[in-house]
């Protein structure tokens, strides 16, 4: 069952000790453009950030464009990604988008959520991501730490993601919205962690509605 909410004025004061403790939270994905964040955060499904970014960084210096990607091919590419998981269907999609952007959309990522999810392996979870990130726009991703955090606490209840995302948008002060993705994926990675929750140490202990905190 979803965690009781937090009012308007429990969330607003968690957001300001978020803002204070990381004033501009960062995506731990590494990439160079738009396109190279895209592949990123697809190659990023059931693996981590790490992992990803360990395999990226040759492969990026190779191939940061649609073009190059194709260029370099699938088994160039299928060489580069197989320490992550699901690399065989992963390389196929990467391939089949970065045709897609060079022979629809000239080569450029579109801003558009409903134009990012038509690529294939392009979710609303990965799109949210990349309008965020790269477009700047206030998109929430829901991924399993947003999910758990916003439920554990009560800033975000709901019983699946999009629910969570829809709390999310609906819950958070407006000014709190671009950056509340990274600092709640970064509070659930770090501190709100799901088997053992660090709650001696977390900034909004005071807050958080999680009746089950370790000591």
């Amino acid at each position: 069952m979803p965690a009781p909410a937090m009012t308007y004025h429990q969330i607003s004061e968690v957001f300001a000790r978020f803002r204070e403790a990381e004033p501009e939270p960062k995506g731990e994905l590494e990439h160079t453009n738009a396109f190279t964040l895209v592949v990123a955060v697809a190659l990023s499904a059931q693996a981590t950030d790490a992992g990803v970014n360990k395999a990226t960084r040759a492969l990026f210096a190779l191939a940061d464009t649609p073009q190059k990607m194709l260029d370099l091919g699938l088994d160039g590419l299928t060489e580069h990604i197989k320490t992550i998981g699901l690399f065989r269907q992963k390389a196929k999609n990467v391939m089949k988008l970065s045709r897609i952007l060079v022979d629809e959309f000239n080569g450029v990522v579109p801003s558009s959520r409903e134009a990012l999810t038509s690529l294939p392996g392009v979710g609303r979870k990965t799109a949210n991501v990349v309008l965020n990130m790269w477009f700047r726009h206030p998109a929430q991703a829901v991924d399993t730490h947003i999910f758990r955090v916003g439920n554990r606490t009560g800033i975000a209840p709901g019983r699946d993601v999009d629910a969570v995302e829809r709390a999310i948008e609906d819950r958070i002060p407006a000014e709190y919205q671009q950056h509340a993705h990274h600092w709640l994926i970064l509070h659930g990675r770090y501190t709100c962690k799901a088997r053992k929750p660090l709650c001696a140490t977390c900034i909004i202990r005071d807050i958080c509605l999680y009746e089950e905190k370790t000591l």
